[in-house]
């Protein structure tokens, strides 16, 4: 497609967009009595409008039964997480059986590493990349010391090569093959939230296996934005969030992948709670713990049912338009967004270094804006712009295609360039 940076395009562009319509069903933040640019899906997704009638459902259920809604309740509360997890093990390329929705991302993170980080005295290394996001860092750390083990020995952390900003995916592998009598777990971010670069997590996963590694992802930049293939790629394990682009509202609910393959494992290790216990047994209030052979058998305790039903709104969305519609509209809305960042840049002294790579990618564009600094995006924020600020000096932009249309990406570029 030829891009042009110009309002007409745009326009032609929205009108044959088949998802045109989905940009309805979620609020807009307002300025000036006008919708804002909205390019931070990569934070925290937008509301949709049916969001307040699932959780509405719930809170009347409470009001009408008490306790008696766990069984009565139009969505009974007692299997509620279960309403979710057909639809989320489609969005990331899972069976039913590898998914549960629980906890918060973190959380999931360690309980799973109680399983799967497993050091012993010859292999006790992890890997990942450097300037992964801060909590998936102290996560490891944590992991590493709690096992007796020093990081600085222990965290093995690939970083781009002087001048560069992407990981070379030359240097990831080179890295385990380096380490593979030594390494215990890879476990790297789907999507680096930074630079935006989308890892190959199948040729990830076969090479730390090959070096007899375990295989985790974090998924918070890349479910609900990449199509995923969890189970064909045999990653070992998966944790993500559901407030960004899976619009499940601030501190939502979040997700959980077990490959099947360690589902009958009952010997593997891990932090028991009653609602991993197996459900036919579960209200026998045995003092013995028996797991479920599934996913479900890290879950710790009952469904956080609002969040739940704020997450089960988003979903019946994303089970409407599906993952490849959705990528397909992407790639296209991005590149655009890319296009307009360049021609601007051109048109002022090249100021504006994009460091999201051009293959390995999903919706977001990380940039460089030389020269301004923060004070750039703070402008952005009063002309109803909102974009994301990461320190030292980069903005990024998440056009989704769920709710963003070529005239925003148009509309941001005309307001970028006139604070240049």
């Amino acid at each position: 497609m030829i891009f042009k940076n110009n309002i007409a395009f745009a326009k032609e562009q929205d009108n044959n967009d088949k998802l045109k319509s989905y940009r309805s069903r979620f609020y807009l933040p307002q300025h000036n009595n006008k919708e804002v640019v909205y390019f931070t899906g990569n934070s925290l997704g937008l509301q949709p409008k049916t969001t307040s009638s699932y959780i509405q459902q719930e809170l009347n259920d409470w009001a009408k039964f008490g306790v008696e809604g766990h069984f009565l309740a139009k969505n009974a509360w007692l299997p509620y997480h279960e309403f979710l997890t057909e639809k989320m093990a489609k969005l990331v390329g899972a069976l039913p059986n590898e998914t549960v929705m629980m906890n918060q991302l973190t959380v999931n993170l360690h309980l799973l590493m109680v399983s799967f980080y497993r050091p012993t005295k010859q292999r006790y290394k992890i890997l990942c990349e450097a300037k992964a996001f801060p909590s998936d860092q102290y996560a490891l750390q944590s992991q590493i010391k709690f096992h007796g083990y020093d990081v600085k020995d222990a965290l093995i952390e690939i970083e781009p090569r002087e001048g560069e900003y992407s990981i070379r995916h030359e240097d990831i592998y080179s890295a385990i093959e380096k380490n593979k009598d030594s390494l215990a777990l890879i476990m790297i971010g789907g999507v680096n939230y930074f630079t935006g670069q989308v890892f190959d997590m199948k040729a990830i996963t076969e090479a730390g296996h090959k070096a007899g590694a375990i295989v985790g992802f974090d998924l918070a930049h890349a479910a609900g934005n990449l199509k995923l293939n969890l189970h064909d790629w045999n990653v070992d394990f998966a944790a993500w969030c559901s407030y960004k682009y899976l619009n499940a509202g601030p501190g939502s609910v979040a997700g959980a992948f077990v490959h099947q393959k360690h589902h009958n494992n009952t010997e593997l290790p891990l932090f028991a709670g009653w609602w991993g216990h197996d459900k036919s047994t579960r209200f026998l209030m045995d003092k013995t713990f028996v797991p479920i052979k599934t996913a479900e058998r890290w879950q710790l305790s009952n469904a956080p049912v609002f969040s739940m039903a704020a997450c089960r709104a988003s979903l019946d969305i994303f089970d409407e338009v599906g993952m490849e519609t959705l990528n397909e509209k992407s790639t296209v809305l991005t590149a655009y967004l890319e296009f307009v960042i360049e021609e601007i840049s051109k048109q002022e002294n090249n100021c504006l270094q994009i460091i999201t790579p051009k293959e390995n990618r999903g919706c977001q564009i990380s940039f460089v804006a030389n020269g301004y600094g923060k004070d750039l995006y703070n402008k952005l924020i009063e002309n109803g712009v909102i974009p994301d600020w990461r320190e030292p000096n980069v903005i990024r932009c998440a056009p989704v295609p769920l709710y963003n249309s070529f005239e925003d990406v148009f509309r941001f570029g005309e307001i970028l360039k006139s604070l240049l």
